[in-house]
C-alpha cells in the first residue's frame, strides 16, 4: 500500500469479505496545493486551500509534513510568505482573515478586515496583501502596530490600490515594485492578460505586461526575469524579461492549472497545480518532474458510462483515473466547481454546490446549464422519463429538472440531502446526512425511512434489489435490502473523510463575498453495468472499484482424483 494523505504509513486498507477493492488510481500526498514559499529550512511550504491546511515539502525527498493542521485556527489557506524573522504569514481566503505563525508555531492573528485575502508576500519585515474579487485593494498590513500614546496599538491597514480584477499570488520584482497578475475582467472572465506593478509605498499602478496567457501568478526568478503562470490544461509560463532584453518567451509544461511557483537559490523553479494538486519542478524548456506526484484533489462525486468509462467530479475538473503523465488521472475538462456527477448516454450532468446544474458532451467539449441559484445542489442521477433528479442540500429539497430546464421540487422538509439515486422500479431514494437515514420518497405523503441511525450516509447507489451508501461518519459501506430491509455493513475502514484522528474545525462558507468560498466534501457512490461500485475515496483521493466476492460453484468443481483424501 501506497502512504497518501488519508494514511502516512501506507498500512490502512479497506477490509470488505463481500467485496474486492482495487484502486483505480494512485493515492495523492498533497489535497491540493495552491500558494508556495521556501521557508529558513529550505523546504517548500504548500498551501491547501481545499484541505484547509499547509504542508512542507522536502524538495530533494518528496517528503510531505504538515506543519498547519486542519484543526487549526486557519481554515483556507490559499497563499502564504515569510517574513525577516521567519514568520509565515498566511492568507485564509473564506474568513477574510490574514495569520502569523511564528517560529516556535503560535498563532496570532493579524487582520480580520481582508475581504478574500489571496496573495501575500514580505519585503523585510512589511507585509502586504491583496483581494482575490471584483475591484479588489492591494494594501499593507502591520503584523507588530506601532507605538502610540498608550503604548503599542493597531495600525489600520494601508490601501495602496484598488479595482483589482481578482488579486492572486504577487512579488516583489527587481526594481522594488510590486507585481500582480489581473486575473478577470467582468467582460471576459479571466482572459485580461495583464500584469500590473505599483510602488509598495503607494503611487499610480501602471500596466507592465499586456496579452499574456490567462495570469493566475507572477513570480520572478533568482535572475530578476519575471515567469507569468498561466491558469489553463496547457500549463504555460510565459518568461519575461523586463529589466533586460524585454524578450518574451511562452513555455509549455502540460502542468494543468497551474497555481503558483517559488525558485530556490539554485534557481530552480517548483510550481503548484490548484486542480491536481503535488509539487513539480519545471526546467526552463518546460521539461518537468514530479516532487510530490499529482493526482485527485477530491474526488467528490463518480460515475462511469456504457462503455466503461469512469468519470470523477474533482471540484475544479472532470478527471478520469487511468494512467498518464497526470499521476494516474487525466483531466478531461477544467470545468470549475463539479461535485455530483452521472452519466447519461454520451452526456455527463453535473451540479456545483454554488448552485448550477449543468449538462457537458465530452465528445463536442460543450456546457448547457440545466439550472442556477439553487442552494448546495449535489447528489444527481437520471430518472427513468429522462429528467434529472438533485439533492439540494441546503433547502432540504429533492428537485427534478426536465429536458425544457423546468425545475419541479419532488420533496421539501429533509435535513440535509445529499445524494439520490432509482431502483429498477422507478422508486427515488435519498440520503440524508443529518438525518443520518436514508429515505423513500413517495409519490403521496411524506417520505419513508430505509434505513436509520446512520452516521453521515451521503453516496447512494443501487444494484438489483439492494441499496448502498457510504457512512462517511464511520467510514464503512452500509448494504441495505429493498426486499426484506435487512441491513448489513459490507465495507470498513474506507479513506473517507479527514485522516483518521483529526477532528476539523467548522468548515468554512460556501460563499465568501459573492465569490465561491469553500464547498463541503462529498464520498460519491456509483453501481457500475457489471455489478460494481464506484467509490469516490476523497480521504486519499482515489477512486476505488469494488467487485463482488464470486462464491465458486461446487457443481462446476472437478471431481476428486483416487488420492484425494
Amino acid at each position: 500500500m501506497e502512504p497518501s494523505r488519508h494514511d502516512g504509513t501506507g498500512k490502512r486498507r479497506a477490509a470488505s469479505a463481500r467485496w474486492t477493492i482495487e484502486r483505480l488510481n494512485p493515492p495523492s500526498r498533497l489535497w491540493g496545493s495552491n500558494g508556495v514559499a521556501f521557508g529558513p529550512d529550505g523546504r517548500l511550504y504548500v498551501a491547501q486551500f481545499l484541505a484547509g491546511q499547509i504542508s512542507a515539502v522536502d524538495p530533494a525527498t518528496g517528503d510531505v509534513e504538515v506543519v498547519v493542521p486542519m484543526d487549526s485556527p486557519v481554515q483556507s489557506p490559499d497563499d502564504l510568505a515569510f517574513g525577516a524573522d521567519g514568520s509565515m504569514y498566511i492568507a485564509d481566503l473564506v474568513p477574510g482573515r490574514v495569520w502569523r505563525r511564528s517560529p516556535q508555531g503560535k498563532y496570532a492573528l493579524v487582520s480580520g478586515d481582508v475581504d478574500n485575502p489571496n496573495g501575500i508576500t514580505c519585503i523585510g519585515d512589511r507585509l502586504f496583501v491583496n483581494e482575490m474579487k471584483p475591484d479588489g485593494r492591494l494594501m499593507e498590513l502591520f503584523p507588530d502596530g506601532r507605538d502610540g500614546p498608550d503604548g503599542p496599538d493597531v495600525r489600520d491597514p494601508v490601501v495602496l490600490t484598488e479595482g483589482l480584477a481578482l488579486g492572486n499570488a504577487m512579488q516583489r520584482g527587481p526594481d522594488g515594485y510590486l507585481y500582480y497578475p489581473h486575473m478577470m475582467s467582468g467582460a471576459n472572465p479571466m482572459l485580461t492578460g495583464q500584469v500590473w506593478r505599483i510602488p509598495p509605498d503607494g503611487g499610480a499602478p501602471e500596466v507592465v505586461a499586456d496579452d499574456v496567457h490567462q495570469p493566475v501568478a507572477v513570480r520572478f526568478d533568482q535572475g530578476g526575469v519575471l515567469h507569468v503562470l498561466s491558469r489553463g490544461p496547457e500549463g504555460i509560463v510565459t518568461r519575461i524579461d523586463l529589466h533586460g532584453s524585454g524578450s518574451r518567451t511562452p513555455v509549455t509544461s502540460g502542468v494543468v492549472g497551474l497555481d503558483n511557483a517559488a525558485f530556490d537559490t539554485e534557481n530552480r523553479m517548483f510550481v503548484s497545480s490548484y486542480s491536481s494538486g503535488g509539487v513539480t519542478e519545471m526546467h526552463p524548456d518546460g521539461r518537468t518532474r514530479e516532487i510530490v506526484p499529482r493526482g485527485l484533489d477530491g474526488p467528490y462525486g463518480v460515475t462511469i458510462d456504457l462503455g466503461g468509462r469512469v468519470y470523477a467530479a474533482d471540484h475544479y475538473r472532470v478527471a478520469r483515473p487511468e494512467p498518464s503523465a497526470e499521476g494516474g488521472v487525466t483531466t478531461h475538462s477544467l470545468l470549475h466547481f463539479s461535485h455530483g456527477i452521472v452519466s447519461d448516454g454520451e452526456l455527463l450532468h453535473l451540479t456545483s454546490q454554488f448552485g448550477q446544474i449543468q449538462t457537458y458532451d465530452p465528445e463536442a467539449g460543450t456546457t448547457r446549464e440545466r439550472a442556477g441559484g439553487l442552494r448546495r445542489p449535489l447528489g444527481i442521477t437520471v430518472a427513468p422519463d429522462g429528467s434529472l433528479v438533485v439533492a439540494e442540500s441546503d433547502a432540504g429539497r429533492v428537485v427534478a429538472v426536465d429536458e425544457a430546464d423546468a425545475l419541479t421540487v419532488l420533496a421539501d422538509g429533509l435535513d440535509q440531502p445529499v445524494d439520490v439515486a432509482f431502483d429498477a422500479e422507478g422508486r427515488c431514494y435519498v440520503s440524508d446526512e443529518r438525518l443520518g437515514a436514508v429515505l423513500l420518497l413517495e409519490a403521496d405523503g411524506p417520505p419513508t425511512v430505509v434505513v436509520d441511525g446512520l452516521d453521515a450516509p451521503q453516496g447512494l447507489a443501487v444494484l438489483g434489489d439492494e441499496l448502498f451508501t457510504v457512512e462517511t461518519g464511520r467510514r464503512r459501506l452500509r448494504a441495505v435490502s429493498l426486499v426484506t430491509g435487512e441491513s448489513r455493513t459490507d465495507a470498513e475502514d474506507l479513506p473517507v473523510g479527514p485522516p483518521p484522528g483529526v477532528v476539523p474545525r467548522t468548515e468554512p462558507a460556501l460563499f465568501a463575498n459573492g465569490m465561491p468560498g469553500m464547498a463541503r466534501r462529498f464520498a460519491g457512490l456509483a453501481a457500475g453495468p457489471d455489478g460494481s461500485l464506484l467509490l469516490s475515496a476523497n480521504g486519499e483521493g482515489t477512486v476505488l472499484r469494488l467487485d463482488p466476492v464470486r462464491t465458486p460453484d461446487p457443481a462446476s468443481a472437478p471431481a476428486p482424483g483416487p488420492d484425494a483424501g
